[in-house]
């Protein structure tokens, strides 16, 4: 009983939470909250005046930065109001509305047009039925979908793309590029890039070439469609070590995971250590990542704070006094810690590894975090039913020092090769176990 009443309390604390969320599959920012609004049609140019307005006065008025980061918003209005009135569809209006907010060079800052309205909790993103990543300067396949259309065409994980609706794949990339020159971070930037390559309508094709490992080109057209995926987590053990894996941060999650170590914690002692995959992990929920935290951190560790356009303090995060996974367990694990990144590791995957880090609980292995590192509070509804994601405040470390803009360096740096994509193994994970083995 005792535990129930914590565990409500703690569901009540935290459903007023900010939350941090930065996947990118087409990348999305979690809102917590949509208000409703009266629709409007992009089919004219009122409307589309109507939904340009409403952007550029939501994020004049709402803002972290009353600077803008040293960007003229005033003169951003007067450049790009009359392309938006002069836009031929809602297509070509949203194109604008990017090019307006990619000015503030902000990855969690994002306009998402009626059919793209996001779920955080379950992703939702058109796809092709393959990803492509940048692996050794060569956009590589990185993952294709059993049964999917790229399966069946003789795709393979590893296979170099070599030219997208008969663009070359690099033109392509160069001039996603300049659409979008700058983000939070270079790697936020080019992370975007590489995500839009295979964008468009769903239910539209787009033709593709890739030449496999043998240099044999291939050629085939692929549907793009809609996919959703529910965010989780995963706990296996290879080699003596734990290998827990989080897609994000949610109440769901954190309540699994404290779950599952209370269920695990005999096996987890004797695992020669944990490692932790954050290299997918795109954010969530701040309360529950800290939730999380607390089964590796002594309890009212602080983790930051997060502040409004004004200075003022919005929200203080930390492990809590009395946190959902020790209320259950009464014990944290000690064992060492390996933390993965990426560059898709970004928001509230970076503030969970950062206080990691600071407490000198882990070694950090992989590639440089997104450093992308603000938090947007609810999504504002746009009139014709779009949606507006707004960084309304900044956060920093409990050392009083920022994030955004610089992400975190590993310890040990490590890149994937093709030639292991190939031979299905992981560099990053291998390493891991390599350190472990050689740290017993």
């Amino acid at each position: 009983m005792a535990k129930t009443k914590r565990f409500h309390r703690w569901v009540t604390a935290t459903a007023v939470a900010l939350v941090l969320w930065l996947s990118v599959a087409g990348l999305a920012i979690a809102p917590s909250v949509t208000r409703d609004s009266t629709s409007v049609s992009t089919a004219t140019s009122e409307g589309r005046l109507a939904v340009f307005d409403d952007v550029w006065q939501t994020i004049n008025d709402r803002y972290y930065d009353t600077e803008f980061h040293g960007v003229d918003w005033l003169a951003q209005r007067e450049k790009y109001r009359t392309q938006a009135a002069e836009a031929r569809d809602e297509s070509e209006l949203y194109a604008v509305l990017r090019r307006l907010v990619i000015s503030l060079k902000d990855a969690h800052t994002r306009v998402y047009a009626p059919e793209e309205k996001f779920d955080w909790q379950r992703p939702r993103f058109i796809t092709v039925g393959f990803s492509v990543r940048e692996v050794e300067g060569q956009l590589t396949v990185v993952s294709v979908e059993a049964g999917s259309e790229a399966e069946l065409a003789g795709m393979r994980r590893g296979d170099t793309i070599v030219s997208i609706a008969g663009e070359a794949a690099e033109t392509r990339l160069k001039e996603r590029l300049k659409e979008q020159p700058d983000s939070s971070t270079p790697q936020a930037a080019r992370l975007f890039a590489v995500s839009s390559l295979l964008n468009g309508q769903a239910d539209s094709k787009v033709l593709v070439a890739w030449e496999n490992a043998r240099d044999v080109e291939h050629e085939a057209s692929f549907t793009r469609r809609w996919f959703q995926r529910t965010p989780g987590l995963a706990i296996n053990y290879q080699r003596g070590a734990a290998i827990i894996s989080f897609d994000a941060f949610t109440h769901g999650i954190a309540i699994d995971f404290a779950h599952a170590l209370t269920n695990q914690m005999d096996k987890l002692k004797q695992a020669r250590g944990i490692i932790i995959d954050l290299r997918g992990n795109g954010g969530g929920d701040a309360q529950a990542m800290a939730e999380i935290a607390s089964a590796f951190l002594p309890a009212a560790t602080a983790l930051g704070q997060f502040t409004d356009r004004h200075g003022n303090v919005s929200l203080k995060i930390d492990t809590g006094t009395a946190p959902l996974y020790t209320a259950q367990t009464g014990e944290r694990t000690q064992a060492p810690l390996i933390v993965l990144t990426s560059e898709r590791t970004s928001s509230a995957a970076e503030i969970f590894l950062n206080a990691l880090k600071q407490a000198n609980r882990v070694t950090i292995m992989g590639s440089q975090t997104c450093g992308c590192v603000l938090a947007v509070r609810t999504h504002h509804a746009l009139p014709d039913g779009g949606e507006l994601a707004v960084s309304e405040l900044d956060y920093q470390t409990a050392a009083g020092t920022r994030l955004e803009g610089k992400g975190i360096q590993p310890d040990v740096v490590i890149s994937q090769t093709r030639q292991a994509i190939y031979a299905g193994r992981d560099s990053v994970l291998e390493s891991a176990f390599a350190k472990l083995h050689r740290s017993k």
